[in-house]
């Protein structure tokens, strides 16, 4: 057996501990001295892109040093997620997570879910949600949801929507509309909101569920027309379309949210500096009209009520993925 290390080499490996303890907390006191990285896990133009560009730009700003947006889009948004969880836990990559991200991706696929969203992300603050808007080219027949519904129920299975992917929440709009109606649609999944909408607005895929933001300047220069918001209260955007509920589906709703994480293991202090460079952004006068006259609804949050929404919607998720009958391609 060894016997006890010589005094001078404890005192040597002490103060080899002390130093790097007190490096560390320097680099955490400093942060950040270089740029940061954001991850946006969807193609560029879609909302979620459009959002994280403008928060980039402000938080810059109050962080001292750059911002860079990265889309890496890829299996509804696990890609870019995985990039996250796998990059250094030192608060200089974030992820621009969604209710797909954290919340609905580990019931669609299953053991091939390459991270676990509660155990490998921290959270750091929500951003923003965002209602569903159906709808459809502006020269389409449909003029209302209840032209939808007798269209499909004319022809089951072959009246189309598009979507942003397979599970993704564009997906689970139409699956919920499906069933809530009655009728029996065809989905058409692409890589992204935004070539989903293009085949919306070229007239190849009838109709689709798409988030307001990416919505409401198309529907006001009429290359879009919106049948009905899946909120409980019209939007003060489009007042003119009827919720679905006033459409004649009582009860559908259909929003989302996102939020801002990063891999679990950052030290607090940066989360907390995080927390509070975003919460500052978001609650800034100028910037929270600009935002919610685009259509995002500004929730900035504590890492901890970000935690909590991503714990009770995850079993919520679980049971309409699991209706749907949705899996992963």
């Amino acid at each position: 057996m060894r016997g006890p290390l010589p005094r001078r080499r404890v005192l040597l490996l002490t103060c080899g501990l002390l130093l790097a303890w007190a490096g560390g907390v320097q680099a955490q006191a400093d942060y950040p001295t270089r740029p940061v990285t954001f991850v946006v896990p969807y193609p560029p133009g879609g909302a979620a892109d459009v959002f994280a560009r403008q928060l980039a730009t402000e938080l810059a700003k109050r962080l001292g040093q750059a911002v860079v947006v990265d889309n890496r889009a890829g299996a509804n948004g696990n890609l870019g997620s995985a990039a996250v969880v796998k990059a250094p836990a030192d608060g200089y990559t974030l992820l621009l997570g969604t209710a797909s991200t954290v919340a609905i991706n580990p019931h669609l696929y299953g053991k091939n879910m390459p991270y676990d969203p509660i155990r490998d992300l921290q959270a750091v603050s929500a951003t923003h949600s965002m209602a569903n808007v159906l709808v459809v080219n502006a020269a389409s027949p449909f003029h209302s949801v209840h032209d939808v519904i007798a269209a499909a129920k004319a022809k089951p299975g072959a009246l189309a929507y598009a979507s942003a992917g397979v599970g993704n929440t564009m997906h689970l709009a139409g699956e919920q509309f499906r069933m809530q109606a009655g009728i029996d649609l065809l989905h058409v999944p692409y890589k992204g909101g935004p070539p989903a909408l293009n085949d919306v607005l070229a007239g190849q895929v009838p109709m689709m569920f798409n988030n307001l933001p990416a919505v409401v300047p198309m529907v006001r220069s009429g290359k879009l027309r919106a049948l009905a918001v899946a909120t409980p209260q019209r939007s003060r955007l489009l007042p003119d379309v009827p919720t679905m509920d006033e459409a004649g589906l009582p009860g559908y709703v259909s929003t989302v949210w996102n939020g801002v994480f990063v891999r679990s293991g950052t030290p607090r202090p940066i989360v907390d500096r995080l927390n509070r460079e975003i919460v500052a952004v978001l609650q800034g006068t100028e910037m929270r009209r600009s935002l919610e006259d685009q259509g995002f609804d500004v929730i900035p949050s504590s890492p901890e009520q970000l935690s909590a929404l991503v714990r009770a919607e995850t079993p919520r998720w679980a049971a309409v993925v699991k209706q749907s009958g949705a899996t992963a391609d």
